[in-house]
């Protein structure tokens, strides 16, 4: 297995799992209280766009020849981070 394919294997596990997970708040909005509820969709929201981020520069990558996605790699890692970030955040504010 090449290095792109490996790196793209751990982000598709990774955003599979995350993806689980923003269910699972999704789930937990919905028995929260209405001004909650509000609050919660808007974070979910959020983490959904940043998802779609990833989600389209996993794309990119896996469409990119092995000699093109280390420079890719970098915007990725970037968008990834900030993804991370988000979803640590929202996770946070649900607990």
């Amino acid at each position: 297995m090449s290095k792109k394919e490996a790196y793209i294997e751990k982000l598709e596990a990774q955003l599979k799992e995350w993806i689980a997970k923003i269910e699972e708040l999704e789930a937990k909005a919905d028995r929260a209280s209405a001004d909650a509820r509000i609050q919660y969709s808007k974070e979910i929201d959020n983490l959904k766009m940043k998802r779609e981020q990833v989600e389209s520069k996993l794309r990119e990558l896996k469409q990119a020849s092995e000699d093109a996605w280390e420079e890719l790699k970098e915007g990725a890692d970037t968008v990834w981070n900030e993804f991370k970030s988000t979803f640590d955040n929202v996770v946070s504010k649900f607990k």
